[in-house]
C-alpha cells in the first residue's frame, strides 16, 4: 500500500522544473519493459502506432467503406460543430479515474485518423511515469492542434476539460479551447438513443431499413447495434485504472496490452460512427431511415440556419414515424416543424402542426400545453378568432404540467380575450 501511495503522491505533486535527467528514457522505463507493446520512444514519450488496411473490417463493413463515406461527406462536419473542417482527428483518453477530479491524469491518449488510401491509423501516447506527463501533453497538443476538427465521444464534458486542467497544472501555454470540437455523443443520442433497443441494423447497403435504437447510447452499445462489432476479451472500463497502477507498481507492461486494444477499438468505432453521422447530414432528408433520424436531421439543419433542408427533414421524419407507428418521433417531428415554421413566419402551417400535436394520444402534457398556448396566441393575434383563442387558452389550463406563474399568465390572457369579446358585443 505504501508503494501505491507514493505513486499517487507523485502524480498529484506540483511539477518540478524539467531537466536532462528527468527526460532521459532510461529514467522513464527500464530497458526490458514495454517490449510487448510494440512502440518506440519519441522525445521521452512512448508512442504506439497501429494501422489498418482499407480492406480490414470493423463490424459489418470494411474500414475503407467508412473512410470513403467520411471523405465524401466531409463538408457536412460544419453542421456538427461551427468552423469544423477536414482533416478530422479522433481522440480518446484512458485515465487514472473514471469521474475526473483533482489528481486524475490521462495516462494514455489515443489519436486516430483516416488515411488517404482508405486505411486508418491509431497513434497512442503512453505515460510510463508521472515525470513524463509534461512531454506527453506537448506531443498530444501538437497532434490535436494540427487537425481541422477534433472528434471525441463525451469529450466536451470529460476529455477536453481534463486535458485543459493538465495543461494548466504544468503551466503550459497550450489550449484546445479554440479548436473546433465535434462531440459525437450528442448527435448520437439524437439519432439513435431510445428506451427500447431494436435488433442489429443491416449493412449500409440497405439504406431503407429502420435504424437501430440503443438504450444507453454508450459507445459499445452503439458499435454493437449500428456497426455489428462484437468485442472479444475487451477490458471493462472500471478495470483500466487498476491495470495502469499495477504497471506502475511492478513495471510489467502486460496488463496494459488489453487497455491499448480497448482504446484502439474505441477510436475505430468513433471514426465509423462519425462517418455515419456525416453521411446522414450530407445526404439530407432522403438519407433518414426512420422517424428519429429524420427529426434529428431537422434539428441539425435548423441550428445551422438551413431552413429548407430542416423543413424537408422534419417532414420526412413525420412521414416515416406515421408509417411505423412511432408516436414519440411523430411528436418530436411536429413540434420541431412547428417551431421552424413559426420562426420563418409560416404561421398557418405552424398552426396545422400544433393542432395535430394536441390530437395525438402520445403527446406529453407539457407539449400539449405548449401547442394549445401557441394556438391561442395565433387565433387571438393573427386569425382574430377570439372565441377559438379563448377555447385554446382554456384547454391549455387543463394540462397537468404547469406552474402558478404560467397559470396566472393564461388567466390574464383569457380575461383579455373576454374583454375584447365584450367590446364587440357592445
Amino acid at each position: 500500500m505504501s508503494v501505491l501511495s507514493d505513486r499517487i503522491r507523485a502524480i498529484v505533486r506540483p511539477p518540478a522544473e524539467p531537466s536532462a535527467r528527468s527526460t532521459d528514457e532510461s529514467q522513464i522505463a527500464s530497458p526490458h519493459s514495454l517490449a510487448s507493446l510494440g512502440g518506440d520512444w519519441r522525445e521521452g514519450t512512448f508512442v504506439i502506432e497501429r494501422t489498418w488496411a482499407p480492406e480490414s473490417r470493423h463490424g459489418r463493413d470494411a474500414i475503407g467503406t467508412y473512410a470513403a463515406c467520411a471523405d465524401e461527406a466531409a463538408s457536412a462536419v460544419r453542421l456538427l460543430a461551427p468552423a469544423a473542417r477536414a482533416p478530422l482527428v479522433f481522440f480518446d483518453l484512458e485515465t487514472t479515474g473514471l469521474s475526473g477530479g483533482a489528481g486524475t491524469i490521462a495516462f494514455l491518449v489515443g489519436c486516430g485518423s483516416f488515411q488517404r488510401d482508405g486505411g486508418f491509423i491509431a497513434r497512442q501516447f503512453l505515460l510510463t511515469t508521472p515525470a513524463g506527463e509534461r512531454g506527453l501533453l506537448e506531443q498530444v497538443h501538437g497532434e490535436l492542434a494540427a487537425a481541422g476538427a477534433i472528434v471525441s465521444f463525451n469529450g466536451k464534458s470529460f476529455d477536453g476539460p481534463l486535458l485543459e486542467s493538465r495543461f494548466a497544472y504544468h503551466r503550459l501555454a497550450r489550449t484546445l479551447a479554440e479548436q473546433p470540437h465535434v462531440d459525437a455523443l450528442h448527435p448520437a443520442r439524437q439519432f439513435w438513443a431510445s428506451s427500447n433497443a431494436a435488433p442489429p441494423a443491416p449493412r449500409w447497403s440497405n439504406p431503407g431499413a429502420p435504424a437501430s435504437r440503443c438504450a444507453d447510447c454508450s459507445l459499445v452499445s452503439l458499435e454493437r447495434r449500428l456497426l455489428g462489432v462484437v468485442r472479444a476479451g475487451d477490458v471493462d472500463g472500471f478495470e483500466v485504472p487498476s491495470r495502469y497502477f499495477q504497471f506502475l507498481r511492478t513495471g510489467d507492461e502486460r496488463p496494459l496490452e488489453a487497455v491499448l486494444e480497448h482504446n484502439r477499438l474505441d477510436l475505430l468505432t468513433l471514426a465509423a460512427l462519425t462517418a455515419r453521422l456525416l453521411a446522414l447530414a450530407h445526404g439530407g432528408a432522403g438519407a433518414a431511415r426512420d422517424g428519429r433520424e429524420g427529426v434529428a436531421l431537422g434539428r441539425i439543419y435548423a441550428r445551422a440556419g438551413e431552413d429548407r433542408r430542416a423543413r424537408d427533414a422534419f417532414e420526412r421524419g413525420i412521414e416515416l414515424a406515421a408509417s411505423r407507428d412511432d408516436g414519440q418521433s411523430m411528436v418530436d417531428g411536429l413540434r420541431g416543424l412547428a417551431g421552424l415554421l413559426r420562426r420563418t413566419r409560416d404561421y398557418q402551417r405552424a398552426a396545422v402542426c400544433w393542432r395535430q400535436l394536441i390530437e395525438l394520444d402520445e403527446c406529453p402534457s407539457a407539449v400539449a400545453r405548449e401547442a394549445a398556448e401557441a394556438l391561442a396566441i395565433h387565433h387571438e393575434h393573427r386569425v382574430r378568432d377570439l372565441e377559438a383563442a379563448k377555447q385554446f387558452a382554456l384547454r391549455s389550463l387543463k394540462e397537468t404540467e404547469r406552474t402558478p406563474r404560467w397559470v396566472a399568465g393564461v388567466r390574464y390572457r383569457v380575461a383579455r380575450i373576454e374583454r375584447k369579446l365584450s367590446g364587440r358585443l357592445l
